[in-house]
């Protein structure tokens, strides 16, 4: 009877706290949720791993610690999309085991059934650390290993002969990523290894042997060298392949970003001629960002939405990290280079709000643009034209002084985003750093498209050439928009779009 009397006297204080609800502060952070990215229901997230399409889904699989909001062991967590934008988290796909935790790595769907699994399997390619053997000090704490499914990713089998890629006593040894060599009629797996890149061949996903090794005394080395991505692209003077290698810390902006190299692969080995460092994304909050496999010549990416300076102390509830808009990525040439750029994908267009759209109007100063983002909730798009190039500033406020800033520099040719006045940035000295962007030339017209979404910033200018992203902490939601220029100028098409994913 004292046993009853207790529980009930605990069930009803749980009804009383639940029509509480949340406090001040968690609901706060909750606001920090972003509505069209992708973020875990609870539990920690960070790198995009396993991304694949099959039969109309989307399948992103990405590390995922489902018992705490910082980094710890880490899972294959699960999501699903039809459309890239509304995203149905699915039950976790791979678990710890006694070969390790399981850290990042890609999935192939094996239509010749090569690996002996079952024609279709969707077989994932991960890496293994474990921890015992890392405190060990040998260096060989990190494997890879296979799973696969044939349900099309609700259920997966390891591979009782894991691993299949013993480490050869490298201590970075991680992040597979692998693809189909049509012409050398085998697999291709890209690893980080260290400081380096190492490309294996195999035929049957089981037995991998070393081919070439890549980024000696070539490009950024102010960290250690993560998530690989080989790209093919056709172009008009033949194919060109890109080799995406993300880099921890040594960004430009400080931290984690992501390099990437134009060069030829012929099966084994990667070259190029490229003799700069050139970076996907120039803001402070895209890392790790790998393509989807299985989608034709569709090159589409996501990318962690943060940087490894910060990571696990920014502002958080049940949930911490999301994820980038997914990117189409092309190849253009540019005054003798070739330049990788990413727009966001074309599903984001079906979630926009009709807007109306200034077709012209000559800016001399400033244009108050306050009434197209009130009601928005910090959910929207903004999108431009500058016929003539001049310096200009996009200024976000709230009710409570908070202030995001963003634009572009003539002086000295760089766009820039400055969230140093958006909300908190105590947790790190970092954070509030002003992160800017070279802009690759000073050609006219000047195209600018952003995204807003809760606590977070997208750029996409020149045509996808240059790309910012950036995360921010504003205490309430933007109310007003100042777009400020530094001599008159032109602005065509300008127009600010609601998004609503309930389309």
């Amino acid at each position: 009877m004292v046993m009853i009397r207790y529980i009930s006297t605990i069930v009803i204080l749980m009804v009383l706290n639940a029509c509480n609800g949340p406090s001040n502060e968690e609901a706060q952070l909750e606001d920090y949720r972003p509505a069209y990215h992708f973020t875990p229901k609870k539990g920690w997230m960070n790198d995009p791993n396993g991304l694949v399409f099959i039969d109309g889904v989307y399948h992103l699989f990405f590390q995922h610690n489902p018992d705490s909001t910082v980094w710890g062991p880490m899972h294959w967590g699960h999501a699903t999309s039809t459309d890239l934008i509304h995203w149905e988290e699915q039950p976790i796909a791979l678990f710890p085991d006694s070969l390790g935790t399981i850290f990042s790595g890609s999935a192939v769907i094996d239509r010749d059934n090569t690996a002996g699994f079952g024609k279709d399997a969707l077989v994932a390619i991960f890496t293994h650390h474990n921890h015992d053997i890392e405190k060990q000090q040998t260096g060989l704490h990190q494997y890879q290993s296979i799973a696969y499914s044939l349900d099309k990713g609700i259920t997966w089998t390891k591979y009782s002969g894991n691993p299949v890629l013993p480490n050869p006593g490298i201590w970075d040894f991680r992040d597979p990523k692998v693809m189909w060599h049509e012409e050398g009629q085998q697999w291709i797996m890209t690893l980080a290894t260290k400081q380096t890149i190492t490309f294996y061949g195999s035929k049957n996903l089981k037995e991998w042997t070393r081919l070439s090794e890549f980024g000696e005394n070539i490009g950024a080395h102010g960290g250690v060298w993560e998530c690989p991505d080989l790209l093919q692209f056709a172009t008009p003077e033949g194919d060109k392949w890109v080799l995406l290698v993300s880099i921890n810390p040594g960004g430009p902006n400080a931290g984690s970003a992501t390099q990437y190299f134009v060069g030829d692969f012929d099966g084994k080995t990667f070259t190029t001629t490229q003799q700069d460092i050139k970076w996907m994304d120039y803001g402070p909050d895209n890392y790790a960002g790998v393509t989807f496999s299985n989608t034709a010549n569709r090159k589409i990416l996501i990318g962690w939405m943060s940087n490894w300076e910060y990571a696990n102390v920014v502002p958080a509830s049940t949930w911490r990290s999301g994820m980038t808009i997914a990117r189409e990525l092309g190849l253009e040439e540019h005054d003798g280079q070739w330049l990788l750029t990413a727009v966001p994908v074309k599903e984001l267009d079906r979630v926009l709000e009709d807007s109306d759209v200034i077709e012209r109007i000559d800016v001399e100063k400033e244009l108050d643009l306050s009434t197209e983002v009130m009601p928005l909730n910090n959910t929207f798009e903004g999108s431009f034209v500058m016929q003539k190039t001049t310096g200009f500033e996009i200024q976000l406020a709230n009710e409570s002084g908070e202030q995001l800033s963003f634009g572009y520099d003539q002086s000295k040719n760089e766009y820039y985003i400055d969230r140093s006045k958006a909300g908190d940035a105590s947790f790190n000295e970092t954070f509030p750093k002003r992160a800017v962007a070279a802009r690759i030339g000073s050609p006219a017209p000047l195209a600018f498209r952003f995204l807003i979404d809760r606590n977070s910033i997208e750029i996409f200018a020149d045509q996808g050439k240059i790309n910012m992203s950036a995360l921010f902490f504003a205490k309430d939601a933007f109310s007003k928009m100042n777009f400020r220029v530094d001599d008159l100028t032109t602005i065509e098409n300008l127009q600010v779009k609601g998004v609503n994913v309930k389309k």
